[in-house]
């Protein structure tokens, strides 16, 4: 299988990208600084399109695991600026969106393409816990998307889901989180494996729990 992961340089994306090659995929897993040897800002337009013209042969599953919490600690009255409102929409929704749509032609080449689009919990509306209001209403947004392009992908026979990682230690999660990353990331790839024909437009935790919209 031939796989596209983005934010692939740390946690949950450098685990996801190390446990799928080691069971024979071919990754090319994407970082903003290009540690990971391929070079991609998710908001950087003429860089995707570099990137879909240059990726050669079918793309059975796009991951994309790139985002930012720029409003982590914050508080009413004490936080919240415009432009962290811009630049986490800009990663979080805008270049989930720009991703898909750049690599949808090599993901047409394959036999049974599939999309994964890394999302939170703290997205769902019927899980609304207060504060962090960015990150929700960013992941909130991207929920939305996946719902409305699984409608439309569908019948061009291509899958797409959502995905709660668990609450992990990384450096977004911190040290007092549930899992660690590799133990996520081992559920998350369970979870790809699934997406196909009808289970589609799907929102579901790491260890296969439905999570409400």
């Amino acid at each position: 299988m031939q796989v596209l992961l983005t934010g692939g340089n740390r946690g949950i994306g450098e685990q996801m990208t190390s446990q799928l090659r080691a069971r024979g995929d071919t990754v090319v897993a994407t970082s903003r600084d290009g540690s990971t040897g391929a070079a991609l800002d998710v908001t950087d337009r003429a860089q995707l399109t570099a990137l879909a013209d240059s990726f050669e042969g079918p793309l059975d599953l796009l991951i994309c695991n790139a985002g930012v919490y720029l409003d982590k600690g914050h508080s009413l009255g004490n936080g919240f600026d415009a432009q962290l409102w811009a630049d986490t929409f800009a990663i979080n929704v805008t270049g989930v969106f720009q991703t898909i749509e750049a690599l949808l032609p090599a993901l047409r080449l394959s036999k049974a393409p599939k999309i994964a689009v890394l999302s939170s919990q703290m997205g769902s509306d019927e899980r609304a816990g207060g504060g962090a209001y960015i990150y929700r209403a960013s992941k909130a947004a991207v929920l939305n998307l996946t719902r409305n392009m699984a409608i439309d992908l569908k019948p061009q026979g291509i899958a797409i889901g959502a995905y709660h990682p668990g609450w992990v230690r990384t450096d977004m999660g911190g040290s007092s989180a549930d899992i660690d990353a590799a133990t996520s990331a081992a559920g998350l790839i369970a979870r790809f494996d699934c997406l196909g024909g009808d289970h589609t437009g799907v929102f579901e935790n790491y260890d296969g729990t439905v999570i409400p919209f």
